[in-house]
């Protein structure tokens, strides 16, 4: 049979195929197109159930359409058809929005709540380490100038006066905006590099992160040492409170992310490393995105709170206040889903 009498055969048959069909596609074109400007969810539960079936059928009309070679203009739109509504019923939905509150509202609660284990040892190891570090100031002042750094001791090392120790917990002094967002942002940076260090000596059997930690709790130990026996504890207990509280908790966060996945190098149960590790990650991660947040907060509290505040007793409604609303987000949010589920 010749080309020439075949190409209206075909021709006839393409139409016929698509006059039999076309309502269905269109009706399918007509939903794709609504939930691509609005998502899925702005579809009724009737129209969904009519989009998946709809979608099976041109699924099932391109299938055809290609076994008895229909003509190619056919084809190309049964394929841009079928490949749009496959991005609606299997894409993923969420906006980045929606990823974000999800992450904010679950993920981190959630992920916290799962670790709890190590952020208790990461807690318990700087509550040590502080106690220690107290002690051995009290029994040798010289174990001072070993835990704290000349930096952060500005001054305020033994033999110092009460009332120098004292004027570096209530400054009075005039501060510009300037000066304190500098200061607020030396404080984030040089917070953020401490918790990284941590969360990134996890990996390696979790041991170098709790080191650190404690050695971070021994140098608290003996700054509170030298206050308290300057018969200013008190006072420095809520200096630090108003940002500490949620500073060291930070600290405390992003050791139990790095003892995640040390653990998982470590104890990698019945599967491989590689495999325990890809589970511990999406966990660690949330905690380092934690600490983190944490660690901007308590940079803003001590860069401008501390400095304003002069009154101690605020200082620590401020300080224990705010540990008071991580918490009760930390433990109250993405409740629900995990009872469902």
């Amino acid at each position: 049979m010749s080309s020439s009498a075949t190409e209206p055969r075909n021709t006839m048959r393409s139409f016929r195929f698509r006059t039999e069909r076309e309502k269905g596609w269109k009706e399918l074109d007509s939903l794709i197109t609504r939930a691509e400007a609005a998502g899925i969810a702005s579809l009724s539960y009737e129209e969904a159930a009519a989009l998946a079936s709809l979608y099976r059928q041109a699924m099932n009309s391109l299938s055809v359409a290609r076994s008895i070679s229909m003509d190619k203009a056919l084809l190309a739109y049964l394929d841009a058809l079928c490949a749009r509504a496959y991005l609606v019923v299997y894409a993923p939905q969420e906006s980045i929005r929606g990823v974000v509150v999800k992450l904010f509202t679950r993920g981190i609660p959630q992920a916290v709540r799962r670790s709890s284990l190590p952020l208790l040892i990461g807690f318990m190891t700087m509550f040590m380490g502080a106690v220690i570090g107290y002690v051995m100031f009290l029994q040798n002042p010289d174990w001072y100038f070993s835990f704290v750094s000349p930096g952060l001791a500005d001054g305020r090392v033994p033999g110092a006066s009460t009332e120098y120790l004292r004027s570096t917990l209530f400054d009075h002094d005039d501060r510009n905006g300037g000066t304190l967002g500098v200061f607020a942002s030396f404080l984030f940076s040089h917070n953020t590099r401490i918790a990284i260090f941590i969360f990134a000596l996890g990996i390696f059997a979790t041991f170098p992160s709790f080191v650190l930690t404690f050695y971070n709790g021994l140098m608290l130990g003996a700054f509170f040492g030298l206050f308290a026996q300057a018969g200013l504890g008190y006072e420095l207990f809520g200096w630090l409170s108003i940002h500490g509280v949620t500073e060291l908790s930070a600290i405390a966060v992003a050791c139990a992310g790095g003892a995640q996945l040390g653990l998982a190098v470590l104890l990698p149960g019945n599967v491989t490393r590689r495999e325990a590790l890809r589970r511990a990650s999406p966990d660690a991660v949330k905690l380092m995105i934690l600490s983190g947040l944490m660690l901007i907060a308590a940079a803003l509290i001590e860069g401008f709170l501390r400095q304003i505040i002069q009154v101690t007793e605020v200082r620590l409604a401020i300080g224990w206040g705010i540990g008071a609303m991580w918490l009760a987000w930390i433990m109250l949010a993405g409740r629900e889903e995990e009872t469902t589920s």
